[in-house]
């Protein structure tokens, strides 16, 4: 097992090298203002065998995790994927069945009774399938799967029943380790057929009360090594920074009714072009991660009207994949749900660089659908609805692709549909909480003097068929009479010419 522990200081962070002492045996660091990633490496070998199983079927799954919590991503890791658990897999084999992952997912989220929630049976009827730019020279995983989970509790368990328990570290050190991960960020779970090697990442973007303070020692045995080497290095990354503070809000119109629109607001200021090489080509793009209880109609968004996009602030559907039936409800749908990348329109630069900037936001409408709901004894359910990403895509057509970064991450579910020289500058969510919460009406079941209840409308429902039935059996019965009387008086008629 190897543990890599990054520290990143931000350009104006205060910092006396007094706070880390380096001698010849450990290395100590004190009230040190800078986010932190922690990463550990386990071999498969290491692993417990169920675990194994699962990683051996599998080319690559990579575990995605985001918090509710808004956060502002610092470089060199500043991607982001909307709040909850994203599963980018490829299976070894195309025939392979997913039946072990999706047991292991189970034990993974453990859910608790939510009606948004897929359970993971099979990949043929709980993943989707994202667009590939290339099936030959994939940049991404094939099958893609996503849940709300505001808690990573039983990841956490999981990680201490099997990661913790075949290592040869300090088991209460591990569990402290695994225990952190409930206050990351984001956590990143890796692996690949061709290292054939787990990772574990977790992301604290700003340090707790007081800063980190922690003694790395050197281990007794010779068996294990600890590096201590200063080192300075630079390498490409896909992922970076805006030079000027960027931000963007997520809201929905109340009443949101069946059919909501979701508004994305951002300061204009906010939306100057990335500082980009020349030949660079730029445009603004969003990407939804909808759960199956919402959805976009794809013939709408896929609209060239330009009266359409105008009105919406939006350029082109660029993307799908998932769950596009229009009429289906929610229990009779079994995947997930669906994803939207979607390229937005900015405001126009101002001619006269001398004047006063626009202090108005800048908003983009995304029309969307709720499907129906099971019933509730209040007549609402909740929908929970994870913000977006909203970033800068920047490609270019000369160059070479870009190299290896040890701190980038990729399959995040909307790089893989890019080319491999394009470039991503973030905007950071600015919200007390990135998930929307939408009160959904369904039918109301038992309780209250409501007349509108399930009962009295399943009762009348009934009465409605019935009575429809009747009224066309007996319309077949008048057609058929009538035509038997008609029939028999042509043939008297002829009959008296004759």
């Amino acid at each position: 097992m190897k543990r890599r522990i990054t520290f990143i200081q931000r350009v104006d962070a205060d910092f006396d090298p007094e706070q880390a002492v380096l001698s010849a045996s450990s290395l100590s660091v004190r009230n040190l203002d800078a986010a932190r990633e922690d990463r550990i490496t386990v071999g498969l070998d290491e692993l417990p065998k169920e675990l194994r199983t699962v990683l051996e079927q599998s080319h690559e799954l990579h575990l995605r995790w985001a918090s509710e919590r808004p956060f502002d991503a610092v470089a060199p890791f500043s991607s982001r994927v909307s709040p909850g658990l994203h599963v980018n897999y490829t299976p070894l084999k195309p025939e392979s069945s997913s039946e072990a992952l999706c047991t292991l997912l189970r034990t993974v989220v453990a859910p608790k009774s939510d009606a948004q929630y897929k359970g993971c049976l099979e990949q043929e009827d709980s993943f989707i399938t994202p667009p590939l730019l290339s099936t030959r020279f994939a940049s991404s995983a094939s099958l893609q799967y996503y849940t709300h989970l505001p808690s990573i509790q039983s990841l956490v368990e999981f990680i201490q029943s099997t990661f913790c328990a075949q290592s040869r570290a300090d088991g209460a050190e591990c569990h402290t380790w695994a225990n952190a991960l409930l206050s990351a960020d984001s956590v990143d779970i890796d692996y690949d057929s061709i290292s054939h090697a787990s990772t574990v990442s977790g992301l604290w973007t700003s340090p707790p009360t007081g800063g980190w303070t922690e003694d790395f020692q050197k281990p007794a045995s010779d068996a294990d090594q600890v590096e201590f080497e200063p080192t300075m290095f630079s390498f490409p990354s896909r992922h970076q920074p805006l030079t000027e503070p960027s931000s963007y809000t997520v809201s929905f119109a109340s009443p949101t009714g069946l059919h909501p629109t979701m508004s994305i607001s951002m300061p204009r200021s906010s939306l100057k072009r990335p500082i980009a090489p020349i030949d660079a080509t730029c445009a603004l793009h969003t990407y939804l991660t909808l759960p199956s209880v919402i959805f976009g109609d794809q013939y709408q968004l896929a609209t060239t009207d330009p009266l359409f996009l105008e009105s919406h602030n939006l350029v082109a559907l660029r993307a799908l994949a998932g769950e596009m039936d229009l009429e289906a409800p929610d229990w009779v749908v079994q995947r997930w749900g669906s994803t939207w990348l979607l390229e937005l329109a900015t405001p126009p630069e101002a001619e006269d660089a001398a004047s006063t900037p626009d202090p108005s936001n800048w908003t983009t409408t995304i029309p969307l659908h709720l499907r129906y709901l099971p019933p509730s004894e209040t007549g609402y359910r909740t929908a929970h609805v994870p913000w977006p990403v909203v970033f800068w895509a920047c490609t270019t057509e000369d160059g070479t692709k870009m190299g290896v970064n040890p701190f980038d991450r990729t399959n995040l579910g909307w790089d893989g549909l890019f080319g491999p020289r394009t470039m991503f500058y973030q905007l950071q969510p600015a919200g007390n909480r990135l998930v929307e919460e939408i009160d959904v009406p369904v039918l109301r079941i038992e309780g209250g003097d409501s007349y509108f209840q399930g009962k009295y409308i399943e009762f009348g429902t009934c009465v409605a068929i019935s009575l429809g039935f009747m009224w066309v059996l007996w319309q077949l019965v008048r057609v058929a009479w009538s035509s038997g009387v008609g029939n028999k008086r042509a043939d008297a008629a002829h009959d008296k010419r004759e």
